[in-house]
């Protein structure tokens, strides 16, 4: 797939590091099995960057369109599932 990760230009590199792996978790669980608590860890680290609920949300509506994977089902998942295993369909 071509498309590009929401990006603030603001962030430092570190900032988007972690928000570039959050986002990529989420897409590897869309193409094969990903334990939950590795989910949840790039998600913490995630939320380390962005801190308001809003951002949040719209950063996983932008990646959702561009690539038509949901952070927000996947993290769901991903705690419902904390010591178990993740694969989104």
């Amino acid at each position: 797939m071509n498309y590009s990760f929401p990006i603030n230009e603001s962030w430092t590199t570190d900032e988007v590091i972690k928000v570039v792996e959050c986002l990529a978790i989420v897409e590897k669980t869309y193409q094969q099995v990903v334990p939950a608590k590795q989910i949840l860890e790039k998600y913490n680290s995630f939320k380390q960057v962005i801190t308001s609920k809003s951002e949040e949300k719209a950063i996983g509506r932008r990646f959702e369109r561009e690539t038509g994977y949901s952070l927000y089902k996947t993290i769901q998942q991903a705690k419902e599932k904390a010591d178990g295993m993740v694969r989104m369909t």
